[in-house]
């Protein structure tokens, strides 16, 4: 770990407490803390990255506990959802350095721009469950939710949580908290996935990883608390703020601005 000052220090605690409590909300927490690991002087992007990884994990684990306590999420879906999108994770960081960032962005923020119109435009999206499918089918159509974010974050990242919880609601007819309690434990599986290829490399700031992942950890844990005392309504409010922050950014990125 690079030697910091303190208020280095103190800046990536407070980004890793904002993206535990966006993460166990609604996801996105990787707008707010990997920018602040890759302002970090001394610390290389792929360090960055990896370290990034370690401090999520810890944040989404205290959440999935958290929400599987309170919530009891449909493990019919986040168990086969989980197992694909783990899968998925390392195949998409193998794809990584092949597929640039570049074409992949501008269908990003369409994409986004399509979900924040939908999401506006219907009120009642997410507002109650209301299941597509069910047996062997839900469970196919959630593996393959689960497949496709998992290459995403392998492959790219941002908003990794947000889109899981997007397409719960918009694909598998969830309400948003049951989303909420279900991406946690496909979004754990993605971080995991990751790490497996971070790990042996040797790219992880441990010291580093863990001063912030336990930042994210006490974000992660309020986050999940308000959550479920709020409900699916705060959840959505929530899911639009970070889905416009999303296009902001990432179209910011692909217009040059950023």
């Amino acid at each position: 770990m690079p030697e910091l000052e303190v208020s280095t220090i103190l800046l990536l605690v407070l980004a890793g407490l904002a993206a535990g409590w966006v993460d166990a909300v609604v996801g996105g927490g990787g707008l707010i803390q990997l920018p602040a690991l890759l302002l970090t002087p001394g610390v290389t992007p792929i360090q960055a990255l990896a370290t990034n990884k370690v401090a999520s994990i810890m944040g989404t684990s205290v959440s999935s506990i958290t929400f599987y306590r309170r919530v009891q999420p449909d493990l019919t879906t986040a168990a086969p959802a989980a197992l694909a999108a783990l899968a998925g994770a390392v195949g998409g960081a193998a794809l990584a350095s092949r597929i640039p960032e570049e074409a992949l962005q501008p269908i990003i923020v369409v994409v986004l721009i399509g979900v924040l119109v939908m999401v506006m435009a219907r009120p009642q999206l997410g507002a109650l469950t209301d299941l597509r499918w069910e047996g062997n089918r839900h469970r196919t159509v959630a593996a393959a939710v689960g497949l496709t974010i998992g290459l995403y974050d392998g492959m790219l990242g941002p908003g990794t949580g947000t889109f899981l919880v997007l397409a719960l609601v918009g694909v598998l007819g969830y309400a948003f908290l049951p989303a909420s309690a279900i991406a946690k434990i496909i979004n754990f599986a993605t971080n995991l996935g990751a790490l497996i290829f971070f790990v042996p490399s040797g790219h992880v700031l441990w010291a580093l990883g863990l001063v912030v992942g336990t930042a994210n950890l006490v974000g992660g844990y309020v986050g999940a608390r308000m959550a479920i005392s709020r409900g699916s309504g705060f959840v959505r409010v929530v899911l639009l703020v970070v889905v416009s922050v999303l296009i902001v950014r990432l179209g910011g990125e692909v217009l040059g601005l950023f």
